[in-house]
């Protein structure tokens, strides 16, 4: 679920919370469950709006997956793993998120397709 993009929840958030960079924390909030995953995406590692929300999904027992540039800033000392892309400019670091990104998700189709495949064949 991508954080930031429903606007009536959004709207709600921001009518009701006014601290600076806590509305995408404060969806998660009421969206997350003990056991989730919340992946974190900056560039420099120190983007307010994220490293809120890391604080808030590990409050929940949520699990924090990072992707962030080479330094990994304050993103990097939240998450339980972290994906640095190995580069100084942004542009570089977000072609390194692209590939990073996509190639967690072909894992976990992998693993989940894999799983449905073992539990519906016949022993």
């Amino acid at each position: 679920m991508v954080l930031g993009i429903n606007p009536a929840l959004s709207s709600a958030v921001d009518n009701d919370f006014s601290l600076t960079h806590a509305g995408l924390a404060q969806e998660f909030y009421a969206l997350a469950r003990a056991g989730d995953v919340f992946l974190g995406i900056s560039t420099s590692g120190n983007a307010k709006n994220v490293a809120y929300t890391a604080s808030v999904a590990a409050a929940l027992g949520c699990a924090v997956i990072a992707l962030t540039g080479e330094g990994g800033g304050r993103l990097a000392q939240q998450a339980d793993v972290v994906l640095r892309g190995p580069a100084q400019t942004t542009a570089d670091i977000q072609n390194w998120h692209i590939l990073l990104y996509h190639t967690l998700c072909s894992m976990l189709e992998d693993a989940f397709w894999e799983m449905r495949v073992r539990t519906c064949l016949p022993a």
